[in-house]
């Protein structure tokens, strides 16, 4: 281990304060959620583009955009989150050339899974046409994703260069890489899609020409700008002992899968409930989601700043760092149940004219608020269960709580009981209660001195560092 990285971190850390800790989530935040937002226009921009050319179109881009989710994004960014804790870790140590190391790993992990990722968008077609009673529509989503899939291998190496700088303490790269590429994808868009006359296959196009647009300015941040003294240089240790990593990413894959899922199973259900219905949770989903960035900057600036702790062997300033950043996902929770309950007769009507879809909206918002509060909370909980390699426990509650308990429900009161949307919300919010109960609990009751003995095992002996 460095002497001079423990000192520094053990001179900076040693009067840790509750307003210390506080001004350093807050400094480390406010470009992620800036960033988060940027990366939320994306995929809208897909959506925007492709919708003035056709209700057909519309509906393809939609159905391609929520498979890609489950079966790619999610995928790539449940893996990646055994980063959070590899990378954090071994910087705080002062490992600093583990931080690469384990970087490369996770890229060639994430390519490998792109494997099976490719063999289901290249299938799409078949399978969505299986599913989907639209023919049309569905035959128009797998050759999305079928375009989709060459943009996949840019996307995943993102995903883990993410973590790889933010695990350094610089959360300003992804933002500019998306003041750069936000922008410039919705001109691509406009360009392909209507400019260059393509139609509806300009749209992927666009999209997978910024996927593998943001690993190359991210080596050129890192090469350039910051980054790069944790970059120790390609050699074969990369495809060596993957078995920590894979027992961290497979439970990180649960935590991030077993909750998008739910949800665009919860959207597949509600098209039985009829249009208004759906055209309601659309608007719903689309508020939550964006809702939900700033709690999701928030998680990352804290598990990077637990695990560093962590790595440094300070159990007590992690802790405090934990108990920190739950404060602050509950005062960003309580703010958005604020906003969404105080504003329900009047937030439909920047999404939609029709009356009825309103009231739908209307009625369901104070649900949807007080599912802020949880999701804010479960999301915090998530983030310092990887900054201390325990994905495992947020893996196995959130598949317990909304599969075992949260879908039945939902059926139940949807269409036993007969509450329409609000039946099918309820099985979800009191599922993601559940989650940030128990991740509380273990949290509180949890070693923080064991936490530190565990990290101590995951980082190598300095001769096997490249």
């Amino acid at each position: 281990m460095s002497g001079n990285y423990q000192l520094i971190i053990l001179t900076d850390q040693s009067e840790s304060s509750w307003r210390h800790e506080s001004g350093i989530l807050a400094r480390n935040s406010w470009p992620l959620i800036l960033a988060f937002l940027l990366q939320y226009s994306l995929p809208v921009a897909s959506v925007f583009t492709v919708g003035h050319l056709g209700k057909t179109e519309l509906g393809a881009v939609s159905l391609a955009s929520m498979t890609a989710n489950i079966t790619g994004y999610a995928v790539y960014q449940g893996l990646a989150t055994a980063l959070d804790t590899l990378c954090a870790q071994a910087y705080g140590s002062g490992h600093k050339t583990l931080v690469g190391m384990h970087f490369q790993r996770m890229v060639c992990l994430l390519w490998v899974a792109t494997v099976p990722v490719g063999l289901v968008w290249f299938s799409s077609p078949w399978i969505l046409g299986a599913i989907v009673p639209e023919k049309e529509t569905a035959r128009m989503a797998g050759l999305y994703l079928r375009i989709l899939l060459l943009g996949a291998p840019g996307w995943s190496a993102f995903e883990a260069g993410k973590r790889f700088v933010q695990a350094q303490g610089i959360f300003t790269a992804h933002l500019c890489i998306l003041l750069v590429l936000a922008p410039l994808n919705g001109f691509l868009h406009w360009l392909f899609v209507w400019h260059f006359g393509w139609g509806f296959v300009g749209a992927p196009i666009a999209v997978v020409v910024t996927n593998n647009l943001l690993p190359l300015l991210l080596i050129s941040y890192v090469r350039f700008v910051d980054g790069i003294q944790c970059w120790g240089g390609l050699t074969k240790k990369p495809f060596e002992n993957w078995g920590p990593m894979v027992r961290l990413a497979i439970p990180g894959l649960f935590m991030v899968e077993a909750e998008w899922l739910v949800f665009e199973i919860l959207t597949l259900s509600s098209s039985f409930l009829g249009l208004e219905v759906l055209a309601a949770q659309s608007i719903v989903m689309t508020l939550a989601t964006l809702a939900s960035q700033v709690p999701i900057s928030l998680s990352i600036a804290a598990s990077t700043r637990v695990a560093n702790l962590i790595g440094a062997e300070l159990a007590p300033q992690a802790r405090l760092a934990a108990k920190v950043a739950l404060g602050g996902a509950v005062c960003v929770g309580t703010f958005n149940t604020t906003v969404f309950a105080s504003l329900k007769n009047y937030i439909p009507r920047l999404f939609t004219n029709d009356d009825e879809v309103a009231r739908i909206v209307s009625d369901l918002l104070p649900l949807c608020a007080m599912f802020q509060l949880l999701d804010a909370l479960a999301t915090a909980c998530n983030a310092l269960l990887r900054g201390i390699g325990r994905q495992e426990v947020g893996g196995f509650a959130a598949l317990g709580c909304f599969y075992i308990i949260g879908l039945p429900i939902s059926y139940a009161l949807t269409f036993i009981v007969h509450w329409g949307l609000l039946g099918l919300w309820a099985g979800p919010s009191l599922a993601l209660g559940l989650v940030a109960a128990i991740e509380v609990c273990f949290l509180f009751t949890t070693s923080w001195d064991q936490a530190v003995e565990e990290a101590k095992t995951r980082i190598p002996l300095l001769h096997e560092e490249p």
